[in-house]
């Protein structure tokens, strides 16, 4: 099992201070938000590490975590040289993947409380598709929310809907075969001209191989000052 972190984007929602910093870096708590990831992964037991992010950024990747082997980790760096969108992103790293690989892809700013190693167990036993997890919202709107059909599996995902056909949300942290990239290889840009990981998610769904599992304990994306303000109470309080 692989973990790709995606660390790159331009961070609109939290400027001005993403004029100086990728959002990633910005502190929470005691560390930078890309430290909680890595965290999460190390935790988890994962030793080998894809980081994309953009030119202008990588430098700071670097200084602060190097090759990865203070953590026992293996990190390996691919640049996404212009903004795409979240699968566009996850595609640099496919160079860094084997044909047999599992992925476990995490979006940079999504903290959270859980382990991830009951997850990952589910995906490693899982011969074909991929998984998302899933977390209860108060606004689902704000995200991609899972459409369930019946015997409860998912039937496609809606981005950011009116009206939502459930309080669940995918969440940033998502399972693939090393078969993602051919399907990512077969996107149209959306409207906004990026391709989309909803867009690689419903692909799976449409086959019937679109599992799912519900994150529990707190979870944030951390993209906004609201929810970067929460990220930093929670950990916080985490504190000893």
């Amino acid at each position: 099992m692989k973990a790709v972190l995606l660390a790159g984007g331009t961070g609109s929602r939290l400027r001005p201070l993403t004029k100086l910093y990728n959002k990633h870096m910005l502190p929470v708590g005691d560390r930078p938000m890309i430290g909680h990831a890595i965290a999460k992964v190390k935790e988890a037991g994962i030793r080998d590490v894809v980081l994309v992010t953009g030119r202008e950024s990588a430098g700071a990747f670097i200084a602060y975590l190097g090759s990865g082997r203070e953590d026992g980790l293996s990190i390996t760096y691919r640049i996404q040289e212009e903004a795409g969108g979240i699968a566009a992103a996850l595609a640099q790293a496919e160079s860094a993947v084997g044909p047999d690989d599992k992925l476990v892809v995490m979006l940079g700013d999504n903290l959270f409380e859980e382990p991830l190693q009951s997850h990952l167990e589910a995906f490693a036993a899982q011969p074909d598709g991929a998984m998302v997890l899933l977390k209860r919202v108060d606004d689902p709107r704000r995200y991609g929310v899972p459409v369930f059909g019946d015997g409860g599996r998912i039937e496609r995902i809606e981005e950011k809907p009116a009206r939502p056909a459930s309080d669940f949300c995918v969440t940033g942290i998502y399972f693939y075969h090393a078969d993602v990239f051919d399907v990512i290889r077969k996107l149209k840009p959306s409207r906004r001209g990026e391709l989309e990981i909803t867009d690689v998610n419903n692909v799976y769904a449409a086959a019937g191989k679109l599992a799912h599992r519900t994150l529990a304990g707190w979870w944030t994306d951390a993209g906004t000052f609201d929810s970067l303000h929460e990220a930093w109470s929670r950990m916080r309080r985490r504190r000893p």
